[in-house]
């Protein structure tokens, strides 16, 4: 089959729109994430998307209109846990991602096990996206990437000093609950694409990616963004092609585009 006629398919087309909506998406916050050392929020918020998908299951519900109200309220409650219970954010975390898991497997289990549905959301199943959810997708990728054009550079002085942000009266307590739910609703529309198991894969590949090559900020968002649509367009080309996993395979692509520029970056170096 030529490339030409793989994307006259409807299902890839939805596939490489949604893909490339969200791929901007987590590799934009993914900077912030990465820089404020948070980046595994995204990993505890993927395991409380498997919660709130076994809870759709149970209620024979969407899981898109389940998670994100879910997924929002737990992305506050580890903020709160960081700010009110004096822990750690691995640790804030770390408790939240435990009960995502857990109540997840209870509510599977409830509702009749494990079947396909849920394993569709656990690896990712791009293309078997629905008109709908790329609508939906796209729509609700626009307002946060909008979102966070207009806080860019409140989001952009709390990620590099903190303290020096508020002093200069930026509601710092306001910034941080917006971001927080930002990359909730980004995780669970991130859930479809490369799955609940490895969403946070899409949130640290493509930042520290650019950051071996990047040498303004500005520059690092780019080099980010373009990082992470290569690896989402060619890791669903590849799959399609080869019969492989796309979740999974979108990964792998991150990872050697990471491998190419280190290796790119020494052999400059060594000239």
């Amino acid at each position: 089959m030529e490339l030409i006629d793989f994307l006259q398919y409807g299902f890839v087309q939805r596939a490489l729109v949604a893909g490339t909506f969200i791929a901007l998406l987590c590799s934009t916050l993914g900077i912030f994430l990465v820089l404020r050392r948070f980046s595994l929020i995204g990993d505890g918020l993927a395991h409380a998307t498997f919660g709130s998908v076994a809870l759709a299951m149970l209620l024979n519900m969407t899981p898109l209109y389940v998670s994100i109200p879910f997924v929002m309220a737990c992305s506050l409650g580890i903020l709160k846990l960081t700010e009110n219970a004096r822990l750690y954010g691995d640790a804030a975390i770390g408790v939240v991602s435990s009960m995502g898991i857990a109540t997840g497997i209870i509510l599977s289990s409830i509702a009749g096990g494990f079947n396909v549905d849920l394993f569709s959301y656990l690896f990712g199943s791009i293309l078997s996206i629905s008109t709908t959810e790329v609508i939906i997708s796209t729509v609700l990728s626009l307002l946060v990437i909008l979102v966070i054009i207009l806080c860019y550079h409140e989001l952009m002085s709390i990620t590099f000093d903190a303290e020096s942000a508020k002093v200069s009266g930026i509601n710092t307590k306001l910034i941080n609950n917006i971001f927080v739910l930002l990359t909730a609703m980004t995780v669970v529309l991130s859930m479809k694409v490369v799955g609940i198991l490895l969403i946070s894969a899409l949130f640290i590949f493509p930042p520290i990616t650019a950051l071996q090559i990047a040498q303004s900020f500005n520059m690092m968002i780019i080099c980010s963004g373009l990082s992470a649509i290569i690896s989402v367009v060619s890791g669903i080309i590849i799959s399609f092609f080869l019969d492989l996993p796309t979740g999974a395979t979108i990964v792998v692509m991150n990872f050697i585009l990471f491998t190419a520029v280190i290796m790119h970056k020494k052999l400059i170096t060594r000239r």
